[in-house]
């Protein structure tokens, strides 16, 4: 029976930790997306995914995608396709922030 635990035990301590490192900090991440993607409104400057910045004209929910004006030129996107709202600074763990020193 302890040889059965003591086999076990690599394997759950293995899961845990790939929890804590990898699975739980994109949980979060993904978590942080959304709640902007929700929370954008008309005349918000936003950058995409392509690097294209512009300021959103107008929003459908219906079909989940959004008109951009940038320089003069009505574009539409996803809503998935918005990278960050600009002027916002990205959230940054204290990690991170240690990292980047």
């Amino acid at each position: 029976m302890n040889a059965s635990i003591g086999q076990l035990l690599p394997l759950l301590l293995m899961f845990v930790i790939f929890y804590f490192l990898l699975i739980r900090p994109q949980q979060k991440r993904s978590k942080q997306r959304n709640a902007m993607l929700s929370a954008l409104k008309k005349g918000d400057k936003i950058v995409t995914i392509g690097g294209l910045h512009g300021t959103i004209d107008l929003i459908n929910e219906e079909n989940n995608t959004i008109v951009v004006n940038a320089g003069g030129q009505k574009l539409t996107f996803d809503k998935a396709a918005v990278n960050a709202v600009a002027g916002e600074k990205p959230v940054v763990s204290e990690k991170e922030s240690e990292k980047a020193k």
